[in-house]
């Protein structure tokens, strides 16, 4: 099978990602094997490739937002069947026995594996994806605009829930790229007002058609104070015009898996009056599940912009220059 393999990490270049022959890999006991169709670019798969995350398996196939058939059931799979419309997202298994796992915070478990990190994901034409950690795909959900869901959607749905905003709150985005324009949606359709902070030209126009309250740029502060704010872009020195855009009792949520260094914080100009700066780990599925019951009913139209497999190493380039509005996905 034709795919896009990390050897060695480091600094973007035109061929950070080897074209090259796999084998179609074989579903052990509880696993699918998935033909993919389409598979969203995130900009963890930046940092991967950029070695800004320690890689625990290498040579390794990135990609975790994986839509695709299932080909193959392993043995003991009873969810989905050969010809079934699946997805599989970063999360990829835990081991359902810690505390973490046992107290429904299974993104927090040790052990757990992530898809495109710990094994092999969907820049190829093939992968083998856990039952259990995998999602069945709402209809009227093409596969390119079902893929940025899968991460995306997902992290900016956790986000969202954990920054405690109720419905009609004051909500500001940080950085409008592939998960914000899906998190908006999510939060218009809860009655919130959102207020976009993002360097991008093209970011801020799309912030605008999907109908935020105010859109400014990155050195431009909301106009009103804020219930919660969500910094999806990972640099850390939007932290403290974040939390200074929150009011008392607001919460500040980082939904980055990697974030440049915060400058030191001035206790009482941003954090007294219980204020609250937290961070997003991963997902759990019941976030997935959640996630793709509301996007059917929103229903979320996700920005997409498909290239070829082979186009990978561009497609992160221009990821990195904030040439993506919404997401890239690549078509095998």
């Amino acid at each position: 099978m034709r795919a896009m393999i990390l050897d060695k990490p480091g600094p973007l270049s035109p061929t950070s990602l080897r074209e090259g022959q796999l084998p179609v890999p074989e579903p052990g006991p509880g696993e699918i094997l998935v033909r993919v169709t389409a598979c969203g670019v995130c900009r963890t798969d930046l940092h991967t490739v950029e070695g800004e995350l320690d890689l625990p398996k290498l040579p390794i196939v990135p990609g975790h937002q994986v839509v695709g058939v299932v080909e193959k059931a392993g043995k003991g799979v009873e969810r989905f069947s050969p010809g079934d419309r699946v997805g599989a997202s970063w999360l990829a298994s835990t081991c359902a026995l810690c505390r973490y796992c046992k107290a429904g915070r299974e993104n927090l478990c040790p052990s757990a594996s992530f898809t495109g990190y710990h094994r092999d994901g969907g820049y190829a034409e093939f992968m083998v994806a856990s039952e259990g950690f995998s999602y069945a795909i709402p209809e009227g959900f093409p596969d390119v605009q079902a893929a940025p869901l899968l991460c995306a959607g997902i992290i900016g749905y956790r986000a969202l829930r954990l920054s405690g905003i109720e419905p009609g709150g004051r909500l500001g985005l940080y950085g409008f790229g592939g998960s914000a324009h899906v998190t908006i949606q999510v939060a218009k359709h809860m009655g919130c007002e959102v207020y976009v902070v993002s360097r991008g030209e093209g970011h801020r126009s799309l912030a605008g058609r999907l109908g935020a309250a105010w859109v400014g740029g990155s050195h431009e502060n909301p106009p009103v104070k804020l219930d919660a704010a969500i910094i999806f872009a990972p640099a850390g020195e939007i932290v403290p015009p974040a939390l200074e855009s929150v009011d008392w009792g607001g919460t500040v949520v980082l939904a980055g898996i990697h974030v440049t260094t915060i400058p030191a914080l001035d206790y009482s100009r941003y954090l007294f009056h219980e204020r609250v700066l937290r961070s997003v780990t991963a997902n759990t599925r019941r976030d997935g599940e959640e996630l793709m019951a509301l996007a059917a009913e929103i229903p979320i139209a996700a920005e997409v912009t498909p290239f070829a497999l082979s186009e990978a190493n561009g497609v992160l380039r221009d990821l990195k220059g904030d040439r993506i509005d919404g997401t890239a996905v690549l078509i095998p």
